[in-house]
């Protein structure tokens, strides 16, 4: 299974947070599955790290190298993502989730999330 990490996700999983579910835990402890960030997560942790609404051991390069050392693939941000956002219609407005959720519908990959507002559009999701 092709799983998509939603920011939040990615920061709880490698900081062992408390709020990580454990069935989320198993689906990536699946050697059957692939996990994928998006480009998008690094831009978004770096910003906010870059104003101090973020604190990550390592900074981003922390996080960079925490995404290599447990073998989740870097999911690049395509031409054809940045069209599907153009068609998504207006319910989240963070943009990052946006890209992360036309992404997932591109390459047809599930979204690991507890964002609430990802659920009310057409693309599959996990907790």
């Amino acid at each position: 299974m092709d799983t998509l990490l939603d920011t939040h996700a990615a920061i709880w999983f490698f900081e062992d947070d408390k709020r990580f579910s454990k069935s989320a835990k198993e689906v990536i402890s699946d050697l059957n599955n692939m996990i994928y960030i998006s480009i998008a997560s690094l831009w978004e942790i770096a910003i906010k790290l870059s104003t101090g609404k973020l604190e990550f051991d390592g900074g981003i390069d922390g996080f960079i190298e925490a995404a290599h050392k447990n073998e989740f693939i870097l999911l690049e941000i395509s031409p054809k993502h940045i069209k599907t956002v153009a068609a998504l219609p207006f319910i989240h407005r963070d943009p990052f989730d946006r890209i992360i959720i036309a992404q997932a519908m591109v390459e047809d990959m599930i979204i690991m999330t507890t964002d609430d507002n990802i659920a009310k559009y057409n693309v599959n999701h996990i907790w």
